[in-house]
């Protein structure tokens, strides 16, 4: 055989040194995920007693996103669009009970981690990600640490629960006798701090589910004592008679919890709407404490100057508002979410964005703040031109979908929610930031009305087919007010 010429050896030789040098100077990411956090973080001012000094100094990192939103208030269909790029309307997952990887429409898709590994990452996760898959179930992982059923907190708590309920199940609230280290956000902290500590010849990719505040709402007794502050906790604003002007769905959505520990009247007539207002506001501080970990081990670690971080949480969730509890609605407590965004290639450090946003943008942002070739299956925009320029126009509103044909449309002013049978509200959230007034049945907002409509999907794909052994939720028809 012939040899080679010199130069042509040399380039075969540089070919894949450069390759080599192209992933290692790509900068890592340090994806956090956060389960059922709403606005109530002291950046996003959604109450006065917050206290997450941690989340605060993220923000103040980089650019604090103000009116993000799920597109879906759930966490399996949030968790779903957020991690293929895919709409709920488009991808067929609305619901809990639903097979993620069953979805007709999901088939041959690429996930968030498997399109990272990919493309040259060593992909890391812990706690949870998906919403019920885990590492066997869910590809794209090289590693995968810590992810635990609710079982734990079974084993911290006795079947009495601690919030003075009767009959609580996973809705129950207050503290608990445990250390810190008991807590399953603890040691998936810690899991995620030790691989931060260690070097990789790849840029690599480390998702961080925290659980925490998903109910149950338990923390340590100090973490609760600290909230509670004697009892001086401030409830959520309310207005009396606020659901008088809503349409007979939007009232249908109040009563998904009617015949649970949940609902509004079982916690205000035992008298623990104060309590659970302190559970949760714990919660939000203790995962603070657990993201701040995860901060100080990456200032510490060798990555400070080259790792993108993005933090999320899945939906919002309701303690009291519109006599609503948890999630599963249309209102801005189930859709806003806290959504930051620090390292490399954020320009607008410490700066805010007001326009309105979606976590279906964070697959595609990541995509181009990490130089990977964009994909065609993404939905959702790269918000890399608000990590310049916070203020940039951004005409494109936010969808958020519960259940096929109920969707909201969020722009910088309005939130209107349309429901499967025609049922409409309006909020105006320069006079109203509540949602207090609708104003769908005025005839002056009937042109206001007609514009934003254009942005409905015009048809919603089936329910991907359910889990086995779980069954849908469809004693509560989300199609009729009846």
């Amino acid at each position: 055989m012939a040899k080679l010429p010199a130069i042509i050896l040399g380039v075969l030789t540089v070919i894949p040194l450069i390759t080599h040098a192209d992933e290692v100077t790509r900068p890592n990411v340090l994806f956090i995920a956060i389960d059922d956090l709403n606005d109530w973080v002291g950046s996003l001012g959604g109450h006065k007693q917050a206290d997450t000094p941690h989340l605060d100094r993220l923000a103040s990192m980089g650019v604090n996103f103000t009116n993000a939103h799920c597109q879906a208030p759930i966490c399996m269909p949030s968790r779903a669009s957020l991690l293929t790029g895919t709409y709920p309307h488009k991808n067929g997952v609305y619901m809990i009970e639903q097979d993620y990887n069953e979805a007709p429409a999901l088939k041959g898709l690429t996930t968030l981690p498997e399109y990272f590994r990919k493309h040259g990452y060593h992909t890391i996760g812990c706690g949870k990600i998906y919403h019920k898959n885990g590492p066997d179930e869910a590809p794209g992982w090289d590693e995968y640490g810590i992810r635990k059923g609710w079982s734990w907190m079974k084993d911290l708590v006795g079947p009495e629960g601690v919030s003075g309920l009767p009959e609580p199940s996973i809705f129950d609230f207050g503290p608990i006798e445990a250390t810190d280290e008991d807590m399953n956000d603890s040691q998936v902290t810690t899991w995620a701090t030790e691989r931060l500590a260690q070097g990789y010849e790849k840029p690599f990719f480390l998702a961080v589910g925290l659980i925490t505040p998903h109910l149950p709402l338990y923390t340590p007794t100090p973490w609760f004592d600290a909230s509670w502050d004697n009892g001086k906790v401030e409830l959520p604003p309310v207005l009396p008679g606020d659901l008088d002007d809503m349409p007979p769905m939007g009232r249908k959505f109040t009563r998904y919890f009617d015949t649970t520990p949940m609902s509004h009247h079982n916690i205000t007539r035992h008298g623990l709407w104060h309590k659970a207002v302190a559970s949760y506001l714990a919660c939000a501080t203790f995962t603070d404490h657990c993201v701040g970990q995860l901060l100080d081990a990456l200032e510490k670690s060798p990555h400070a100057n080259n790792t993108v971080i993005v933090l999320w949480s899945d939906h919002g969730f309701h303690i009291g508002e519109k006599m609503h509890w948890e999630k599963r609605s249309l209102w801005e407590e189930s859709t806003r979410v806290p959504l930051v965004f620090a390292g490399p290639g954020v320009a607008a450090k410490g700066k805010k964005s007001n326009r309105p946003v979606g976590l279906i943008d964070i697959y595609p942002t990541l995509v181009e703040l990490c130089g990977l070739p964009a994909s065609d299956q993404l939905e959702g925009l790269s918000l890399v031109p608000l990590l310049e320029d916070p203020e940039a126009v951004w005409d494109r509103p936010v969808l958020t979908t519960h259940h096929p044909g109920n969707h909201a449309i969020r722009t910088l002013r309005w939130r209107y929610i349309c429901y499967a049978n025609g049922d409409e509200e309006l909020y105006d959230h320069r006079t109203d930031p509540h949602e207090f007034h609708n104003l769908a049945g005025l005839p002056e907002h009937a042109d206001t009305i007609r514009k934003l409509s254009f942005h409905l999907p015009a048809e919603c794909a089936p329910y991907a087919p359910r889990l086995p052994r779980q069954k849908f939720t469809q004693e509560f028809d989300w199609t009729s007010p009846d």
